[in-house]
C-alpha cells in the first residue's frame, strides 16, 4: 500500500491527472478508500474528484464518517484549489468534472454553502447550459420517513425557514434517495404519534437535473404543483425547482420563438439592452436569406414575360395572389410551431396534420376564389375596371389560382415545422417571413401555369 501511496503522490506532484485517471482502473473501491485513507486532507479531495462517477460512489460507502468530512470539506473550502485543478485539466475531463459528484456529496455540498458560494458551485457543478440543474434551488426541507409527525414539524421548525417553498415537504433516506413528497397540509393533520411512512404513497414526480429546461415546462404545465424535486439519475434529492423559474424560462422561450418566427434570431438580451450593431447582426442574416429568396419571385414573373406582356390584367392580380399564399402559409406554420412547443402535436402527428390542413386549404382556397371571382365580376358589371372581352377566364383564372396556391400554402406552412423537427432544428426557424417567400415564388408558377390553361388562344 505504501508504494500505491508513494506512487500516487508524485503522480499528484506532478499533476498527471490522466495517469491518476488511468490508475483507477486496476483499483477496487476498498482499495481506493484505504489510500484515501493514509493521504492528506487536500490530497483525499483532489484525488476523491478524479474518480469515475460510479467507483466514487462505491469508494465514498467505504469511507469513515470522518474521512467523508474531510472531503466534503475540502470541496466547499478549497473552491479556488479547486478552480485551478479544473484548469488544469483536459476539456473533457474539466467539463465532467462536479458532473461526477456522488448524489450524497452533492447535496451535501449545496447545502452548506453561503449564497455566494452556491451561485459559484452550480456554475462549477458543470450541469449542461439550460439544464434543469441550473434552475434548481438547495433550500428545501427534507424528512425521513422513520420520523413522527412530531419530529417531522420540529424538524421543519428548525430548517423551514431558509426553505424556498413549505407547501412541500420531502421524503429522503438515509443516502438522500428521494421516496416520495408530502403536502404540509397532510402532515398538520396528521396525529403527531404517526409516522412519516405511514403518509407515503410512493406517487411523486420529479424533474432530472440533466434535463433540458423545457422538460419542466412541460412538467409543471401537467401538474399542478409550486414545486418539483430534482434528482440524479440514481434518484438522489439536488434540490427543487420552484414554479417562478420555470415560469421566468416558459416566457424566454415564448420571447425566442417569437423572434425567431418574426425572422430574425433570438435575441441574447432584451431589446432595449441590446446594442446596435448587435441588432443589425440579429437581423441581417434573415434579411439576407429572404432577400434572395425573393429575387427567385422576380425571377419567376420574368420567365412569364410573354404572358404577362399579352395579358397584362394578370398582373393586376399578382399581389393579391402571393399574399393569399404566403398569409395561409403563415397562419398554418404559426398554429403547428405552437402547437409543437405545447407538446400537443408530436413529430408523428404529421400525417394527421396534413390531412386537416388539406382539407382547411381547400376550403379556405375556395372561399378565396369564390370572393375574388365575385369582386371581378362586380367591377366588371358595375364599369369600374374593364377586364376585357374575355373576364370570364380572367376570373376564373385567379379564382382557380387562389385555391390551389391557399392549398398550397397551407400545406407547406403546417409541414415545414415537422420538416425542421425531424432534421434536430428548431421548428420555429419555419418563420413566417419564411414561409411567405416560398409560396410567393411557387404561388407565381401556379397563378401563370392555371392562366395559360384558361386564357390559351384568348388573350394569350
Amino acid at each position: 500500500m505504501n508504494e500505491i501511496k508513494i506512487r500516487f503522490q508524485q503522480l499528484i506532484e506532478d499533476k498527471d491527472w490522466k495517469t491518476v485517471k488511468k490508475e483507477f482502473n486496476n483499483l477496487e473501491s476498498v482499495q481506493i478508500a484505504e489510500l484515501i485513507a493514509e493521504l492528506s486532507k487536500s490530497e483525499r479531495t483532489i484525488i476523491f474528484r478524479l474518480l469515475p462517477r460510479e467507483l466514487a460512489k462505491e469508494t465514498f460507502k467505504h469511507l469513515s464518517h470522518d474521512e467523508k468530512e474531510d472531503i466534503i470539506e475540502g470541496l466547499i473550502a478549497n473552491v479556488n484549489k479547486l478552480t485551478n485543478l479544473l484548469n488544469d485539466l483536459d476539456p473533457d475531463d474539466r467539463t465532467a468534472f462536479f458532473e461526477e459528484l456522488p448524489g450524497p456529496v452533492s447535496q451535501r455540498l449545496m447545502q452548506t454553502l453561503s449564497e455566494e458560494e452556491k451561485e459559484i458551485t452550480i456554475k462549477l457543478l458543470g450541469y449542461p447550459k439550460d439544464s434543469i440543474g441550473r434552475l434548481m434551488t438547495p433550500e428545501y426541507v427534507a424528512i425521513r420517513p422513520y420520523y413522527t409527525i412530531e419530529q417531522a414539524l420540529d424538524h421543519i421548525r428548525r430548517f423551514g425557514r431558509d426553505s424556498e417553498t413549505l407547501n412541500v415537504v420531502y421524503i429522503v433516506d438515509d443516502n438522500w434517495k428521494l421516496i416520495d413528497d408530502i403536502r404540509i397540509k397532510e402532515i398538520i393533520l396528521a396525529s403527531p404519534e404517526q409516522k412519516v411512512a405511514e403518509l407515503i404513497d410512493n406517487r411523486f414526480v420529479s424533474l432530472n437535473a440533466f434535463d433540458d429546461q423545457e422538460v419542466a415546462v412541460k412538467i409543471f404545465s401537467d401538474h399542478d404543483r409550486v414545486a418539483l424535486p430534482v434528482t440524479d439519475t440514481d434518484g438522489t434529492l439536488l434540490g427543487i425547482v420552484t414554479i417562478d423559474d420555470v415560469m421566468d424560462v416558459a416566457e424566454e422561450e415564448s420571447t425566442e420563438d417569437f423572434q425567431k418566427f418574426g425572422g430574425t434570431e433570438g435575441l441574447d438580451l432584451s431589446y432595449t439592452k441590446t446594442s446596435l450593431p448587435d441588432m443589425v447582426k440579429k437581423r441581417a442574416g434573415w434579411l439576407i436569406v429572404l432577400f434572395l429568396g425573393e429575387m427567385l419571385t422576380a425571377s419567376a414573373m420574368g420567365h412569364f414575360d410573354e404572358e404577362i406582356e399579352k395579358a397584362v390584367v394578370l398582373a393586376l392580380f399578382v399581389p393579391l395572389i402571393i399574399s393569399s399564399g404566403g398569409n395561409s402559409g403563415s397562419q398554418a406554420a404559426s398554429l403547428i410551431i405552437r402547437a409543437l412547443a405545447l407538446g400537443e402535436l408530436k413529430l408523428k402527428s404529421w400525417w394527421y396534420v396534413m390531412r386537416k390542413e388539406i382539407f382547411s386549404g381547400l376550403l379556405l382556397g375556395s372561399i378565396l376564389g369564390i370572393i375574388g371571382f365575385t369582386r371581378i365580376f362586380i367591377w366588371q358589371e358595375v364599369g369600374l375596371y374593364d377586364y376585357g372581352e374575355y373576364w370570364i377566364w380572367v376570373g376564373l383564372s385567379v379564382s382557380v389560382s387562389l385555391l390551389f396556391i391557399v392549398l398550397w400554402g397551407t400545406f407547406a406552412g403546417s409541414m415545414i415545422p415537422f420538416l425542421l423537427k425531424k432534421l434536430g432544428l428548431d421548428p420555429a426557424t419555419a418563420s413566417a417571413p419564411f414561409v411567405a417567400t416560398l409560396v410567393d415564388v411557387t404561388g407565381l408558377i401556379i397563378y401563370f401555369s392555371v392562366a395559360a390553361l384558361f386564357l390559351s388562344g384568348k388573350l394569350l
